[in-house]
C-alpha cells in the first residue's frame, strides 16, 4: 500500500480539519474552568471537535469527564493507543508573532500557529492515519484508539482521569516529539523555592513577576521598585547595550517600572531560550543591596544566571541514556510574602532522585530560601531492541531512508503514562523545534510524511 500517495491526495483535507483545529484557542483557563469544562471552555472546544469528527466517521467515541477522550477502530483484545492532545501553551505577546497565532496561515509551505507543532498537527496527521487505514479496509486484530487529551501541557490531568476509568493500551506512542523515536524520556520534577521571610517594610522592591507557565522560559520580566538611583536609568541602558537585551524603565507616580525582555522556549531546552526573570534580577542586584528584595534577586542570579544544568546547588547530573539535567525557573515572582521561584527540572533517567533533592533541601537550612517538591513525573524508557521500538524505526526509515539513532529527551510527553510507549514523531532530523515559540509552524509536506508514517504503524501493530 503507498500510503504517502493516498496521504498526499488527501493533504487538503487535512490542512483544513488542522486549521479549523489551530483557530481554537485552547489554553487552559482556571477562570473560566467549570464541572463541564474542568480546563476552561478553550481546551473542551478543542476536545469536542476532535471526538465530533470520529463521530463523522462512524467510529466509537467515548469522552471522560470532558478532560480527554477516544476515537476507536478495528478489533480484537489487545488495543494499540494514539496518545496526543489538543491544548496548548500561551501564545505570549502577539507583537512578537508575524502571522496571528490562531489562525493557521500558510507561507512558503510552512503552517504558523500556536499549536502548529505542538500538538494539533501531529494529532491531525494521525487522525487522517485513522482514516486512510479505515478508508484502504485493512481488516486489523486489535483496536485503534486515538486517545485525546487536553491539559497535556499543565500536568497530564486529563490523562490521569482517563486512565482511572478506561483501560491501558497494550503498546502505544505519542506523535508529540521528534523522529525517528524517542525511547527515554527525562523525569520531570515541579520544585518550588520559597523565601523564608516575607517582604520587609522599608523594602525598595515592591514586586517582582516573569512567567505564565513553569514549562516556558519566562520571554518577560518585570520589577517596581520605590526608589532609584539618579544614575540607576543610565545604567540600566547599558547593562541592555552589554547583555543586547530590550526593556525600559518608567516613572509611574512615584514608582519606578522596569521590565525587560528575554526569548521563550520549552522548558526542555531552556538553553534555546533566554530567561527575562534571571535577566532581570542579574541586573537589580546593582540596584538592592539589603532586605528580602536583594536576597531575592541574588538567589536568582546565582542559582541560575548562565547555568541551565542547577550546578550551582548540586542539581548537575548526566548519563549517557538522556544526557543531562536541566531546570528552568519559569514562574519567578516577589511581592508581600517574599519570593517565590517554581522550576521545571527535567531530570536524567538514572538520576538520584531523593538523594539530589535531600541534599540541596539541606543546603537551604542556612540559605533565605527553602525547597519543596510539588510533583514528580519519573523517567521514562523503552529498551532500544524492544519490539515496539524496531517496528516503528523500520518504518520510519522506510519512508525517510533516514537511519538515525533512537534519543532522549527533556520534553514530557503521554508516551510516559502508557506501561509500553514511545514519543513517535514528527519534528523531523534537522528541523528547528518552534514548540512554546511565537511563530511555531509546521512544514505541510511534513504533515503529509508523517500521515504516511502513522498509517503504516498502525497496519504493522494492529493488523492482521
Amino acid at each position: 500500500m503507498d500510503w504517502y500517495t493516498l496521504a498526499k491526495n488527501r493533504e487538503k483535507e487535512l490542512i483544513e480539519e488542522l486549521r479549523e483545529l489551530l483557530q481554537i484557542e485552547s489554553v487552559l483557563d482556571e477562570e473560566k474552568a467549570t464541572a463541564d469544562a474542568p480546563f476552561g471552555p478553550g481546551p473542551l472546544a478543542a476536545l469536542t471537535f476532535m471526538l465530533q469528527k470520529g463521530e463523522e466517521q462512524n467510529m466509537t467515541v467515548k469522552t471522560v469527564d470532558n478532560m480527554a477522550g477516544h476515537i476507536e477502530m478495528g478489533q480484537g483484545e489487545e488495543l494499540l493507543g494514539i496518545l496526543c492532545h489538543v491544548d496548548v501553551v500561551p501564545a505570549g505577546d502577539p507583537a512578537t508573532w508575524t502571522y496571528p497565532p490562531f489562525k493557521g496561515e500558510i507561507v512558503d509551505g510552512k503552517l504558523y500557529a500556536r499549536g502548529a507543532i505542538d500538538d494539533k498537527g501531529p494529532t491531525m496527521a494521525a487522525w487522517l492515519a485513522m482514516k486512510l487505514v479505515k478508508d484502504a479496509g485493512v481488516q486489523l486484530n486489535k483496536r485503534v484508539r486515538l486517545i485525546v487529551g487536553s491539559d497535556e501541557e499543565s500536568g497530564f490531568r486529563c490523562v490521569d482521569r482517563y486512565f482511572e476509568k478506561e483501560e491501558m493500551p497494550t503498546i502505544g506512542f505519542a506523535p508529540d516529539a521528534d523522529f525517528p523515536l524517542i525511547n527515554a524520556e527525562k523525569g520531570i520534577a515541579h520544585l518550588v523555592f520559597s523565601q523564608k521571610q516575607p517582604r520587609e517594610v522599608e523594602e525598595n522592591l515592591l514586586s517582582f513577576t516573569a512567567g505564565k507557565r513553569i514549562n516556558m522560559v519566562p520571554e518577560t520580566a518585570t520589577a517596581v521598585l520605590k526608589q532609584a538611583s539618579t544614575d540607576t536609568g543610565l545604567k540600566f541602558q547599558k547593562f541592555l547595550s552589554e547583555n543586547n537585551a530590550e526593556g525600559t524603565l518608567n516613572l509611574e507616580g512615584d514608582r519606578y517600572i522596569i521590565s525587560i525582555k528575554g526569548r521563550s522556549a520549552h522548558a526542555m531546552e531552556p538553553e534555546k531560550g533566554r530567561n527575562a526573570a534571571v535577566l532581570l534580577a542579574k541586573f537589580l542586584t546593582t540596584e538592592l543591596k539589603t532586605g528580602t528584595g536583594a536576597q531575592f534577586v541574588r538567589f536568582v542570579t546565582e542559582v541560575f544566571e548562565g547555568d541551565h544544568t542547577g550546578k550551582a546547588l548540586g542539581f548537575d547530573y548526566y548519563d549517557d541514556m538522556s544526557g543531562e539535567t536541566t531546570l528552568n525557573p519559569g514562574l519567578v515572582v516577589f511581592g508581600e510574602n517574599g519570593g517565590t521561584i517554581e522550576v521545571s527540572m527535567r531530570y536524567s533517567v538514572t538520576y538520584p532522585f531523593e538523594e539530589k533533592i535531600t541534599g540541596v533541601q539541606q543546603q537551604m537550612t542556612e540559605k533565605p530560601f527553602m525547597l519543596d517538591v510539588a510533583g514528580n513525573s519519573k523517567p521514562h524508557y523503552v529498551p532500544e531492541d524492544d519490539a515496539l521500538v524496531q517496528t516503528l524505526l523500520s518504518i520510519y526509515q522506510k519512508h525517510t531512508n533516514d537511519f538515525s539513532k533512537v534519543l532522549s529527551t527533556g520534553g514530557g510527553t503521554y508516551a510516559r503514562v502508557m506501561k509500553k510507549g514511545v514519543a513517535f514523531g514528527m519534528l523531523y532530523p534537522g528541523e528547528p523545534d518552534v514548540a512554546h515559540q511565537a511563530d511555531e509552524y509546521v512544514v505541510v509536506e511534513n504533515l503529509v510524511k508523517a500521515a504516511a508514517i502513522y498509517a503504516e504503524a498502525i497496519v504493522k501493530l494492529a493488523g492482521k
